[in-house]
Protein backbone atom coordinates (compact mmCIF):
# COMPACT_ATOMS: atom_id res chain seq x y z
CA UNK A 1 0.00 0.00 0.00
CA UNK A 2 2.46 2.57 0.97
CA UNK A 3 4.26 1.80 -2.49
CA UNK A 4 1.62 2.58 -4.26
CA UNK A 5 1.05 5.69 -2.53
CA UNK A 6 4.62 6.58 -3.45
CA UNK A 7 4.38 6.13 -6.96
CA UNK A 8 1.20 8.21 -7.21
CA UNK A 9 3.54 11.26 -5.56
CA UNK A 10 5.99 10.85 -8.22
CA UNK A 11 3.48 10.68 -10.83
CA UNK A 12 1.38 13.66 -9.58
CA UNK A 13 4.82 15.61 -8.69
CA UNK A 14 5.86 14.77 -12.67
CA UNK A 15 2.48 16.18 -13.92
CA UNK A 16 3.06 18.85 -11.39
CA UNK A 17 6.21 20.16 -12.70
CA UNK A 18 5.04 19.97 -16.41
CA UNK A 19 2.32 22.52 -15.00
CA UNK A 20 4.80 24.80 -13.83
CA UNK A 21 7.16 24.85 -17.19
CA UNK A 22 3.64 25.52 -19.06
CA UNK A 23 3.57 28.29 -16.90
CA UNK A 24 7.20 29.06 -17.15
CA UNK A 25 6.97 28.78 -21.28
CA UNK A 26 3.55 30.92 -21.00
CA UNK A 27 5.64 33.59 -19.85
CA UNK A 28 7.85 33.47 -21.82
CA UNK A 29 5.73 32.95 -24.85
CA UNK A 30 3.51 36.01 -23.76
CA UNK A 31 7.10 38.46 -23.17
CA UNK A 32 8.14 37.51 -26.70
CA UNK A 33 4.81 38.51 -27.80
CA UNK A 34 4.59 42.33 -25.84
CA UNK A 35 8.71 43.07 -27.03
CA UNK A 36 7.75 41.76 -31.03
CA UNK A 37 4.64 43.63 -31.36
CA UNK A 38 5.91 47.18 -29.69
CA UNK A 39 9.98 46.83 -30.63
CA UNK A 40 9.00 45.23 -34.37
CA UNK A 41 5.38 46.09 -34.68
CA UNK A 42 5.04 41.89 -35.18
CA UNK A 43 2.80 40.28 -32.27
CA UNK A 44 3.45 36.29 -32.54
CA UNK A 45 0.97 34.57 -34.88
CA UNK A 46 -1.63 32.36 -32.74
CA UNK A 47 -0.48 34.05 -29.11
CA UNK A 48 -3.86 33.85 -27.20
CA UNK A 49 -4.99 30.91 -28.67
CA UNK A 50 -1.75 28.61 -27.37
CA UNK A 51 -1.76 30.63 -24.26
CA UNK A 52 -5.93 30.13 -23.50
CA UNK A 53 -5.98 26.53 -25.34
CA UNK A 54 -2.63 24.82 -24.46
CA UNK A 55 -1.22 26.82 -21.57
CA UNK A 56 -4.03 27.65 -19.24
CA UNK A 57 -5.26 24.47 -19.90
CA UNK A 58 -2.54 22.46 -18.29
CA UNK A 59 -1.82 25.27 -15.87
CA UNK A 60 -5.73 24.76 -14.59
CA UNK A 61 -6.43 20.85 -14.88
CA UNK A 62 -2.92 18.92 -14.57
CA UNK A 63 -2.42 20.31 -10.62
CA UNK A 64 -5.91 19.60 -9.12
CA UNK A 65 -4.34 15.95 -7.71
CA UNK A 66 -1.05 17.97 -6.69
CA UNK A 67 -4.12 19.91 -4.32
CA UNK A 68 -5.56 16.80 -3.06
CA UNK A 69 -2.49 14.88 -2.34
CA UNK A 70 -1.30 17.98 -0.16
CA UNK A 71 -5.13 18.30 0.99
CA UNK A 72 -4.73 22.08 0.40
CA UNK A 73 -8.01 22.71 -1.33
CA UNK A 74 -9.94 25.35 -0.38
CA UNK A 75 -12.49 24.18 2.31
CA UNK A 76 -14.83 25.99 4.42
CA UNK A 77 -15.64 24.33 7.42
CA UNK A 78 -18.10 26.44 9.25
CA UNK A 79 -20.32 23.52 10.92
CA UNK A 80 -17.77 20.95 10.74
CA UNK A 81 -15.77 22.43 12.86
CA UNK A 82 -18.20 22.69 15.73
CA UNK A 83 -18.28 18.36 14.82
CA UNK A 84 -16.17 15.80 17.27
CA UNK A 85 -13.00 15.58 15.87
CA UNK A 86 -14.26 11.42 15.47
CA UNK A 87 -17.06 12.70 13.37
CA UNK A 88 -14.44 15.28 11.23
CA UNK A 89 -12.38 12.20 10.40
CA UNK A 90 -15.13 10.34 9.39
CA UNK A 91 -16.83 12.75 7.18
CA UNK A 92 -13.96 13.39 5.23
CA UNK A 93 -13.49 10.03 4.98
CA UNK A 94 -16.63 9.51 3.15
CA UNK A 95 -16.25 12.40 1.60
CA UNK A 96 -13.35 11.62 -0.50
CA UNK A 97 -15.97 8.87 -1.90
CA UNK A 98 -18.23 11.26 -2.91
CA UNK A 99 -15.25 13.37 -4.21
CA UNK A 100 -14.52 9.99 -6.43
CA UNK A 101 -17.71 9.41 -7.66
CA UNK A 102 -17.94 13.42 -9.22
CA UNK A 103 -14.11 12.94 -10.64
CA UNK A 104 -15.14 9.34 -12.61
CA UNK A 105 -18.00 11.43 -13.73
CA UNK A 106 -16.45 14.11 -15.01
CA UNK A 107 -13.46 11.87 -16.25
CA UNK A 108 -15.60 9.67 -18.47
CA UNK A 109 -17.65 12.75 -19.89
CA UNK A 110 -14.53 15.10 -20.85
CA UNK A 111 -12.81 12.18 -22.13
CA UNK A 112 -15.90 11.86 -24.17
CA UNK A 113 -15.46 15.68 -25.43
CA UNK A 114 -12.38 15.40 -26.34
CA UNK A 115 -12.33 12.21 -28.25
CA UNK A 116 -15.28 14.09 -30.17
CA UNK A 117 -13.04 17.25 -30.79
CA UNK A 118 -10.61 14.68 -31.77
CA UNK A 119 -12.73 12.78 -34.18
CA UNK A 120 -13.49 16.67 -35.69
CA UNK A 121 -9.38 17.60 -35.29
CA UNK A 122 -11.00 21.14 -33.79
CA UNK A 123 -8.74 23.94 -34.27
CA UNK A 124 -9.10 27.97 -34.59
CA UNK A 125 -8.15 29.73 -37.05
CA UNK A 126 -5.62 32.43 -36.37
CA UNK A 127 -5.11 34.90 -39.01
CA UNK A 128 -4.18 33.20 -42.08
CA UNK A 129 -3.44 29.73 -39.93
CA UNK A 130 -5.26 26.98 -38.38
CA UNK A 131 -4.06 26.08 -35.35
CA UNK A 132 -5.11 22.34 -33.97
CA UNK A 133 -6.65 22.41 -30.39
CA UNK A 134 -8.23 19.29 -30.11
CA UNK A 135 -5.07 17.99 -27.92
CA UNK A 136 -5.76 20.95 -25.13
CA UNK A 137 -9.13 18.47 -24.73
CA UNK A 138 -7.04 15.65 -23.01
CA UNK A 139 -6.12 17.90 -20.27
CA UNK A 140 -8.97 18.18 -18.51
CA UNK A 141 -9.94 14.45 -18.51
CA UNK A 142 -6.18 13.43 -17.68
CA UNK A 143 -6.27 16.28 -14.78
CA UNK A 144 -9.63 14.78 -13.42
CA UNK A 145 -8.64 10.54 -13.73
CA UNK A 146 -5.06 11.77 -11.53
CA UNK A 147 -7.61 13.55 -9.19
CA UNK A 148 -10.26 10.42 -8.66
CA UNK A 149 -6.98 8.23 -8.36
CA UNK A 150 -5.80 10.14 -5.65
CA UNK A 151 -9.59 10.35 -3.88
CA UNK A 152 -10.09 6.89 -4.01
CA UNK A 153 -6.25 6.15 -2.72
CA UNK A 154 -6.89 8.12 0.18
CA UNK A 155 -10.31 6.64 0.60
CA UNK A 156 -8.93 3.28 1.00
CA UNK A 157 -6.03 4.25 3.32
CA UNK A 158 -9.06 6.15 5.40
CA UNK A 159 -11.01 2.19 5.29
CA UNK A 160 -7.85 0.47 5.86
CA UNK A 161 -5.94 2.94 8.27
CA UNK A 162 -2.49 2.09 6.90
CA UNK A 163 0.27 4.34 6.19
CA UNK A 164 -0.75 5.77 3.04
CA UNK A 165 2.97 6.93 1.36
CA UNK A 166 1.65 10.11 -0.28
CA UNK A 167 3.84 12.80 -0.06
CA UNK A 168 1.30 15.36 2.20
CA UNK A 169 4.59 17.35 3.38
CA UNK A 170 3.06 20.97 2.07
CA UNK A 171 5.51 23.03 0.66
CA UNK A 172 6.50 26.03 2.26
CA UNK A 173 6.82 29.91 0.94
CA UNK A 174 9.25 30.49 4.24
CA UNK A 175 12.59 28.52 4.52
CA UNK A 176 15.25 28.47 7.19
CA UNK A 177 17.65 29.46 4.81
Amino acid sequence: MHAIGKFLSRLIDSVTVISGLAIALMMVHITLDVVSRNVFNYPLPGTITIVSYYYMAIAAFMPLAFAEQKSAHISVEVITERLPKGVQKHLAGWMLLFSAVVFALMTLRSWEEALSKYGIKASIVQGEDSLPVWPTYFFLPLGCLLMFLVVVYKFIVYLTNRPSGLDVERARADSDD
